[in-house]
């Protein structure tokens, strides 16, 4: 039986996230096999939104992660002090020859036909080191925290990163702090420790602590092992197949009270049609659909989470919170790099409708 949403009016952070933080590498519409010149953007799924919810939405947002003590890790330093996020550090030493290195993602954007191509490097990663223990809770959410996220990729890392989920949510669920999760499943990451038996092991221990989960069918299905259809048979934005999976979510997860996620169907690169749906206590939402002309889709799905999160907890309608994540994700594939560049009155002003119409 799900309850409502219950999230605390005050507190020293309205979000903290615990994640990995990487830089990723764009070379923009050039293959790297030919690449010559990269851009640099800080990312991390859990920081996108933090960093999203503070630059754009003007909330007081934190991020617990690992930081290395070399030249990268000041890069990426500096980027989140620019986002105006609170950083809560586990430092790192960099011996010049084993690390550990803050991880790195390169990511073409690809063009028309041709799509985008992901890879990593992750070896040795700072990030997988972290353990409980590494961070006073106690400190943290007694200073008061409405609202606690982390996600799959983290927990994909090592064995430690998920048990440091765990423990940050228990104290989260001690505290009264809304706990949020993105299933995020990423088969590359997951095959390199254990596959998707070990996913659905991890997984779903963490998400028996969670009150706002983020996720689309294939999440459930490969992450959680959700019974659901074959993903490929139906359209990417007919939201049946979803809301017909929550009966089942709710027999394992009774804990749950929202369920969200987008949809996209991608007719090339930089062509996609968006949207977005939400379970939230019984009740179901759908956005709008829009056209989208894509520039960089890497972290739709990020903004589609802050700018619904947002929407939470401003006390929006359940279906206007769900307008405001659809609108920012689309914003946010407009711009380049993970991180937003949309104001709220931007976002605001697209989920009422605007057109993109030149602003004087």
């Amino acid at each position: 039986m799900t309850t409502a949403l219950t999230i605390p009016s005050k507190g020293a952070l309205d979000l903290l996230s615990l994640g990995a933080l990487v830089h990723r590498l764009d070379p923009g519409v050039i293959p790297f096999r030919k690449a010559q010149t990269c851009a640099v953007h800080v990312s991390g799924g859990e920081f996108n939104c933090a960093a999203n919810l503070a630059d754009g939405f003007g909330m007081r947002t934190g991020i617990a992660t690992a930081m290395v003590k070399y030249p990268i890790g000041e890069l990426i330093a500096g980027q989140v002090r620019a986002m105006g996020v609170t950083p809560y550090y586990k430092m790192f030493e960099h011996d010049g020859v084993h690390g550990p290195n803050m991880a790195a993602v390169y990511s073409d954007r690809g063009f028309g036909v041709r799509g985008p191509v992901v890879f990593y490097n992750r070896s040795n990663e700072a990030a997988a080191r972290l353990k409980p223990g590494d961070f006073d809770w106690n400190t943290i959410f007694g200073a008061g925290v409405r609202w606690f996220h982390s996600g799959g990729i983290f927990a994909a890392l090592s064995e430690t990163t998920a048990e440091l989920i765990v423990e940050a949510m228990r104290e989260a669920k001690q505290r009264g702090t809304v706990t949020s999760f993105d299933l995020n499943y990423r088969e590359k990451l997951w095959s390199a420790s254990g596959g998707i038996a070990r996913a659905q092991s991890v997984l779903g221990r963490i998400v028996q602590n969670v009150d706002v989960l983020v996720g689309n069918e294939e999440d459930l299905q490969k992450g959680l092992g959700i019974p659901g259809p074959p993903v490929a048979a139906k359209s990417k934005l007919d939201p049946t197949a979803f809301f017909g999976m929550m009966e089942d979510v709710l027999a394992k997860y009774n804990n749950m009270k929202v369920v969200a996620t987008t949809l996209r169907e991608v007719h090339s690169t930089n062509r996609h049609t968006w949207g977005a749906v939400a379970w939230i206590g019984g009740q179901t939402f759908v956005s709008p659909t829009c056209e989208l002309d894509v520039y960089d889709r890497v972290g739709g799905g990020d903004g589609f989470a802050s700018g619904f999160f947002y929407g939470l907890m401003s006390g929006e309608p359940p279906e206007q919170a769900v307008r405001l994540g659809w609108a920012h994700g689309a914003l946010l594939t407009t711009f380049p790099g993970d991180t937003t560049m949309a104001s709220v009155e931007q976002v605001r002003a697209f989920a009422k409708g605007s057109s993109a119409r030149i602003q004087r």
